[in-house]
């Protein structure tokens, strides 16, 4: 696949709400890396440790009121897409946050390998 196609698939999947099926179909499985840079930068190497920190992000939230994804910005080997969150967090969730509504949208930065696969996400608000 080309930087473009995975790019646009990526986004299709996040719009279906496919997001753990994405790891399997787009990323090196192998060796990719996730950053987060909200506060504190954090840093996810591995599928398994990447899907863990997805499933700990959509068990924290108690509503998700809506969630668009932009279309992407392509270039050579790297593509960004903008997603925006209306979501409402659990009581005493695993991540800390406390318990209410938020709005919020981040810049997310994904790398493509020479071949074809995500290798490194990174993620801005």
């Amino acid at each position: 696949m080309t930087t473009q196609e995975i790019a646009q698939r990526l986004v299709a999947m996040n719009r279906e709400n496919l997001h753990m099926e994405i790891y399997e179909e787009l990323y090196d499985l192998e060796n990719v890396v996730s950053v987060e840079n909200w506060g504190e930068k954090m840093e996810s190497k591995g599928i398994d440790a990447i899907k863990k920190k997805g499933e700990m992000w959509f068990s924290a939230i108690d509503e998700i009121h809506e969630i668009r994804v932009s279309d992407p910005l392509v270039a050579d080997k790297s593509f960004a897409v903008t997603f925006y969150m209306d979501i409402t967090h659990k009581e005493g969730n695993q991540l800390g946050v406390p318990s209410m509504r938020i709005a919020t949208t981040e810049m997310a930065v994904y790398h493509v390998n020479e071949a074809g696969k995500i290798y490194k996400e990174e993620f801005f608000g």
